[in-house]
């Protein structure tokens, strides 16, 4: 629909230019007739459309993704619930890698800052916190800390690249949940992150 409406274009592209790129596609009948002998549409092998080196080759390029969880330096775990695989690997890590080598690129993770969850003990949905002070145990890092530029929640965006641990956990903890933000700066300086008060 963005195609049609004429927002995505390629224009702006080094590589490509005027295509659209992917590995695979997958939808309705609508997007199967709109791919359908179209030339702007190329589909190729995914490990040459998920090389960070090749995705660089555009300047600006942005990586925008999600997760299920975050923790308060950045780690994103983004195909596993703790060591529940979820999802597979895909392109996360490829496609920010990519944009942070790519001139002027950056990489952003977008969430919610919170989910409801079946809690195990009661049985009732209750909300959580997606940013946490630890990773569920056996979580799988989809996304190291060092490759987040920016997170973005419903409370806001903020920058990471080049903080210090400190700053990245108080930056973080200021876009999570304002009902969970005492106590993951509690957590956070349990676990020795964050100077205690």
């Amino acid at each position: 629909k963005l195609a049609k409406a004429g927002v995505i274009t390629g224009k702006c592209k080094q590589q490509d230019k005027g295509k659209m790129v992917a590995a695979f596609a997958m939808g309705t009948r609508e997007l199967y007739d709109f791919m359908d002998d179209n030339p702007t549409v190329i589909i190729r092998d995914g490990t040459l459309v998920n090389d960070p080196y090749v995705i660089s080759k555009n300047e600006n390029q942005v990586s925008i993704n999600t997760t299920v969880e975050v923790d308060v330096t950045g780690q994103c775990a983004s195909e596993s619930i703790g060591s529940k695989q979820i999802s597979g690997t895909g392109g996360q890590s490829d496609t920010a890698i990519g944009a942070q080598l790519s001139r002027n690129g950056r990489s952003i993770i977008a969430l919610y800052s919170t989910a409801m969850v079946k809690n195990p003990a009661t049985g009732e949905k209750e909300e959580v916190s997606k940013i946490v002070c630890q990773l569920k145990p056996g979580a799988a890092v989809s996304l190291s800390r060092n490759d987040l530029d920016y997170l973005v929640t419903e409370y806001g965006t903020v920058n990471l690249k080049g903080t210090s641990i400190r700053e990245r956990v108080e930056r973080i903890i200021s876009v999570a949940h304002p009902k969970f933000r005492e106590s993951l700066r509690d957590e956070a300086a349990e676990l020795g992150i964050l100077p205690r008060k």
